[in-house]
């Protein structure tokens, strides 16, 4: 996006480097990243962060309102409602894609947002390692407000620990060994002390939970949830049964509440109003099918990872859906082929990182995550045998 770094960058890259880069980043948890990692970093100018944090700043502000709980009251499906106290979104993810708008110029645009963690801890690893092989302008960092590897892993225990011995914190998720996110719980364990562990492995008694911590068993005060409800549904029968605990009284406290994950959604995104947010629309409220529909996107509330989500939207597509309520049209946004690469240039989305910690006002950004795609859409199936592809993250000027 800097075109003098970009140039510089690219000229000096070199592939041994980068087979260099990916072979410490893997030594850190051997055969823990199973997505592809892309050949360099986004350095963003300070105009255009300026413009991604107004944006997630006005959506904060919704977010904050007292009245925001009583507007998202119906986006939590009835039947994976889990009790406890919700308090706030401990953490929030703001997906922006690098659009171009009707000037020519570079523009962040919203795609989704979540009340739910991401690579919190990995993308501190990826930072250390990618600062360790390739060269990083002055004046360029991953983190925002001004924290720095230290103080951000420290809130990060703060906000997820909290007052607890870490024995007593785990990550859940189902089958965490496997997911291709697993290098973040590697990281997790590494940096708060904490141990991932698998639903299937939860033992109840009464109202308490408990884990085997090498052989002893110990009880469960505070649940970094990793658990995505959608995923559980897809699950075995045997795995859905066991997660039917998760819905009775616990004495448990959640991080964040997994309520969260959807009240800031897909669902969230028709309340608001933002020239970096597409217009959005529930489905159910639209009395006339747009013309235009090849300038809209169709996609269903309660689904993630892209699933479901309608492309190329013909009015055959809306009429034949029986429950408009679940679903949202949004207006498509162009992509920029913004990152010059050897070949072709690629498009980029950045995730912002949004920390809430008990006791504040509101949260805060502290660090990022970024995708170069190459494809129709951001994702691995579509940038197959692809380079200068795959996960990434941004360095801010600042």
């Amino acid at each position: 996006m800097i075109p003098a770094i970009r140039e510089k960058y690219n000229k000096g890259f070199l592939k041994e480097k980068y087979e260099a880069f990916l072979k410490d980043l893997n030594a850190a948890h051997p055969g823990a990243i199973e997505f592809r990692v892309a050949e360099t970093a986004i350095f963003v100018p300070k105009d255009f962060i300026n413009k991604i944090l107004d944006a997630c700043e006005s959506i904060v502000d919704i977010i904050v309102d007292h009245k925001f709980k009583e507007l998202t009251q119906n986006a939590i499906p009835k039947n994976i409602k889990v009790p406890g106290s919700e308090q706030h979104s401990h953490f929030i993810a703001f997906d922006f894609g690098i659009c171009i708008n009707e000037m020519g110029e570079y523009v962040p645009q919203l795609i989704e947002m979540q009340g739910f963690p991401t690579l919190f801890a990995y993308e501190v690893l990826l930072d250390d390692v990618f600062r360790k092989h390739f060269s990083v302008p002055e004046n360029f960092d991953c983190y925002l407000h001004g924290f720095t590897r230290e103080n951000y892993i420290q809130l990060l225990k703060e906000i997820i620990v909290g007052n607890h011995n870490p024995e007593n914190v785990i990550l859940l998720e189902i089958f965490p060994r496997q997911q291709k996110t697993r290098i973040d719980f590697y990281c997790t364990e590494e940096y708060l002390g904490i141990k991932m562990v698998c639903l299937t492995e939860l033992v109840k008694e009464e109202k308490k939970l408990y884990y085997m911590n090498d052989g002893k068993k110990t009880e469960i005060k505070r649940i970094y949830n990793r658990i995505i409800f959608d995923d559980l549904q897809q699950q075995t029968a045997d795995v859905q049964e066991k997660g039917k605990i998760l819905f009775e009284e616990l004495d448990v406290e959640w991080v964040p509440h997994p309520n969260w994950f959807y009240r800031i959604s897909k669902y969230t995104l028709p309340l608001i109003r933002h020239p970096y947010v597409p217009q959005t629309f529930y489905l159910s409220d639209i009395k006339q099918i747009p013309a235009d529909l090849e300038n809209y996107v169709l996609k269903p509330l309660f689904s993630f990872a892209g699933q479901g989500v309608v492309i190329d939207v013909t009015k055959a597509d809306i009429e034949k859906i029986k429950d408009p309520q679940n679903w949202i049209l949004q207006r498509k946004v162009k992509y920029a082929d913004v990152i010059q690469t050897p070949d072709v240039p690629a498009k980029a989305e950045i995730r912002m990182f949004y920390f809430w910690k008990d006791g504040e006002t509101r949260p805060l950004a502290t660090n990022n995550l970024a995708r170069l795609s190459k494809g129709k859409m951001i994702g691995v199936r579509y940038n197959k045998d692809r380079e200068w592809v795959g996960g990434s993250y941004c360095l801010f000027e600042k």
